[in-house]
């Protein structure tokens, strides 16, 4: 199916539009390529730069500095942008899931640039605010990775991962446990490596070349040969 918008007429028996005195009913497909390509892309190397620093891979005064232009860029405006397009690809759990992450990496993003230009200090306080917003995005990934089940095994695995990195981060800055800091950095590096995998699964599918394996149902595989275009509003949900 080519890019451009798909027009489709209600015709009689006879072959001829309809003369009943209304208007032709037509649909236009729109055509878009999946969203979550984007989001997921976005939000593995967000999280795999902050996740690689609370496993203790890294870590500088410098940090900061070059933590919260590509949290803000890449994790937050690009992932907030591929939630508002899963709504019109008709996908409920990428448009929840990317457009709360995709909010959550632009707030992290300007709570950063705070802490470089000195107007935020870090420090128990700190570690306190922010182990409350990784309750909130603990409830809702939870939710999203229950919902999704086991219709994408791969994204299930990206969502599970997710939500048990950031409950294990909100215990360990509430409680000041650096134990279980590291154990949600490499929580969520897990996390990270499989939304990379599925993000290079969907694009690869959506060249139509599905290379990666992504562990898809029978009712996901079903609704896959069904669409004429992947990720069309109107004709499959994308993914």
């Amino acid at each position: 199916m080519s890019d451009q918008s798909v027009r489709t007429e209600r015709r009689g028996a006879g072959g001829e539009a309809a003369s009943n005195g209304r208007s032709p009913a037509r649909t236009f497909l729109q055509p878009i390529a999946a969203p979550s390509i984007v989001g997921l892309f976005g939000f593995a190397v967000s999280t795999f730069m902050v996740a690689a620093n609370l496993a203790g891979w890294y870590g500088s005064s410098s940090e900061p500095v070059f933590l919260f232009p590509l949290a803000f860029a890449f994790g937050g405006i690009a992932q907030f942008a591929a939630g508002m397009w899963s709504f019109k690809a008709r996908d409920a759990v990428a448009a929840g899931i990317h457009s709360t992450w995709g909010a959550f990496w632009i707030g992290y993003g300007i709570l950063w640039y705070m802490v470089a230009r000195g107007m935020v200090s870090t420090g128990r306080a700190f570690d306190l605010g922010l182990g409350y917003w990784f309750i909130g995005l603990t409830a809702v990934t939870f939710m999203g990775a229950i919902i999704i089940g086991t219709d994408n095994i791969a994204l299930a695995f990206v969502l599970h991962t997710l939500w048990l990195g950031a409950g294990a981060l909100a215990v360990g800055l509430l409680t000041a446990t650096h134990f279980w800091v590291v154990i949600a950095g490499y929580l969520l590096i897990l996390s990270a490596i499989a939304a990379w995998y599925s993000g290079s699964a969907l694009m690869a599918a959506g060249m139509g070349k599905p290379m990666f394996p992504m562990g898809l149902s029978r009712r996901e595989r079903e609704k896959a040969e069904f669409s004429a275009g992947f990720g069309e509003p109107g004709v499959k949900r994308g993914q």
